[in-house]
Order: C-alpha cells, then structure tokens, then sequence
C-alpha cells in the first residue's frame, strides 16, 4: 500500500501521521507533500524519517494508491487531476468538492457505501462540526426520521489551525500582563472572548460555515432535513462542542434516545447529570469517538429532543474520518 499526505506539515497533516500510526494501517511507503514553505522538513513515521516533498505537477503519485489530502481548497482544486491520474483515490479534507454531485461525501458511520461510487476519483471529507453531527443524528434517524435541526456550536481555537492555537495562548499570556492584545487569526480577541462567526457572512446572514452544516447533511443523509446552525469560536484549545435540537416524526423519549447513543457506531454515552458527568471538550482531546450527553425532552416540542456533543475535531473531525474511509475501501476490496 503506497500512500501520500498532502499538506503534511499542517496541523491536520500531522495528526494524520499519528492517526495511521495509532491504528496501524497497512502501509509499504509513505510519500509527503507540501509547499515551498514545508518542503524538504523532516517526520519520523515508524521509525524512518520522511522528507517532504514540494507538491509539483509532474509524476510523483504514480503508483499511490490513497492520497490524504489537506492543503486547503485551492490545493485541491489545482492538483486533483495531477493526485488521481494514475489511479489514486484522493481523500481531501477541504471545502472543494464536497458539494459537487458526482463526488461522495463520506462519514463512514453514516453513508460508507457512497464511497464506492467516485467516477472522479475524489472523496470528500466534510466539514468537522457536520462530522460529529451526523455521527450522532445517525442514531436517532434509524429510530425514526429526523424533519428538523437546530444546532449552536462551540468551536475551539484549532478549528482555524494550529497558528491559531499559538494565538490564543498568546493572547492569555498578553492579557494576564497587561500587554497588547495581537489578533492576526480571528476577527477579534478570542482569549475571554467568544465570536459568533466562523467564516465569511452570505446573503442569507448565515456564515459558509452555518451553510455547510445545512447542506453537507443533507447530501451526507440522503435527507430533506432541515437544518439551521449558529456557529460560534469559543476559547477553548481542541474539540468541538455541540448543542442540538431536533424535530422527529414521532416522538423519541430520552430513554429511548440514550439506548440509541449508547449503541451507535462511534458514540460514547456519557449522560450522568446527577453525578455531573456530561462530556467537555477539555478532557476528550485526542480521543476518537464523539460523546454524547445532557439529553432531554425538548419542552416546546413533544417531538423534540435536545442534547450536547463533543468531539475532536482534528481527529474524528479531519484526520480520522478520512482514514476511516480508506479502512473501508480496503475491507471491501475497492482502492482500485
């Protein structure tokens, strides 16, 4: 097996170094491409170091055969025909392709199976709080259908990078003593902060980032479900937050709905209020799955039910969802 990162030395493009590493996916070679800037650094996969490699138009991906892809938009765009010529399938975790009708876009809990179909080469993978989303929306869709979503979510400062992350300590350290706030990667000082904004305004007033979770889960669902989000940057490091209400056809009761969690793929129940467990983004760092709890009946809504989840969003989010694709073209024999 002969595989590429593009975007090696981002934050993403590191985590799926270790993702690969920690779930031991079989790999002969291991070829890293990035930027002028990036080019020629060095990584230690399994023991061998790996110098990365500057992303050209030539015939480096000849005989690759799974490109991970997370160089941004414009990357992708550019250098997908060069990535898939010789057979390649190109799993990209930018914003590119994942509306495009004859290119999947995969959660493999959700919808794996539109994964074998790719007449383009090309699998997307979706934005991070629409991963973790449909993870656990899956659950309560297999009890019945799902009309209608509302979501509020609490996005950490790695959404944006790991530059981003250096930002926001910097900013704590700058406010404890009383030097200068410098704000480069947001809008505004996110250190005691909150911005209700991530990405630009469209002309509906909602950001690309509140329409993405609208159409990506539909097209991810194969669903009419409506969905409208608020997306918010909040001071935390890692991990994705998520309030959710939904509108089912029948009503779910929260016994039902914690069976549910408790049992879908990808999801850990951790819904204990009276001894105060709920998940925080603080102590899942890190880990895979997405962890569910504080659900209740909505009481506007005899069909509504609401709950709070929490997920890494550079790993479930990014890096490993994109391997878990390729673990699945695997297990069923479709790389080639």
């Amino acid at each position: 097996m002969k595989v590429a990162i593009v975007g090696a030395s981002g934050a993403v493009g590191q985590e799926f170094l270790r993702v690969l590493d920690e779930r031991n996916f079989p790999i002969d070679e291991l070829l890293l491409f990035g930027s002028q800037r990036s080019a020629g650094r060095k990584y230690t996969f399994r023991g061998k170091e790996i110098e990365v490699k500057l992303l050209q138009h030539n015939d480096d991906f000849k005989g690759v055969d799974i490109a991970f892809t997370s160089a941004g938009a414009g990357t992708s765009k550019e250098f997908a025909d060069t990535i898939t010529r010789y057979g390649a399938v190109m799993i990209d975790n930018s914003s590119a392709f994942r509306m495009d009708a004859d290119i999947p876009l995969v959660v493999p809990e959700v919808n794996a199976q539109d994964a074998l179909n790719r007449p383009r080469g090309i699998i997307a993978n979706p934005n991070c709080t629409t991963i973790q989303m449909v993870v656990a929306l899956k659950a309560i869709e297999n009890l019945t259908h799902i009309k209608r979503v509302h979501v509020s979510t609490y996005q950490a400062a790695s959404g944006a990078g790991a530059a981003a992350m250096d930002e926001l300590y910097e900013q704590y350290r700058q406010v404890l003593n009383n030097e200068p706030v410098k704000v480069e990667k947001f809008a505004y000082q996110l250190a005691f902060n909150l911005i209700p904004q991530i990405d630009v305004f469209t002309d509906n007033g909602y950001t690309k980032e509140e329409m993405k979770m609208y159409n990506e889960t539909r097209k991810i669902m194969h669903s009419d479900v409506k969905v409208s989000a608020t997306c918010v940057r909040v001071p935390a490091l890692r991990s994705h937050s998520e309030s959710i209400w939904i509108e089912t056809e029948r009503p779910v009761s929260v016994e039902e709905a914690r069976k549910a969690f408790a049992e879908g793929e990808g999801l850990v129940l951790m819904d204990n209020p009276e001894k105060k467990e709920y998940p925080m983004p603080l102590f899942l760092a890190g880990k895979d799955p997405v962890y569910v709890g504080r659900i209740r009946k909505d009481l506007s809504d005899e069909n509504g039910l609401t709950f709070w989840i929490v997920g890494d969003q550079i790993k479930k989010g990014a890096a490993l969802n994109a391997v878990q694709i390729a673990e699945y073209l695997i297990k069923v024999g479709n790389i080639r």
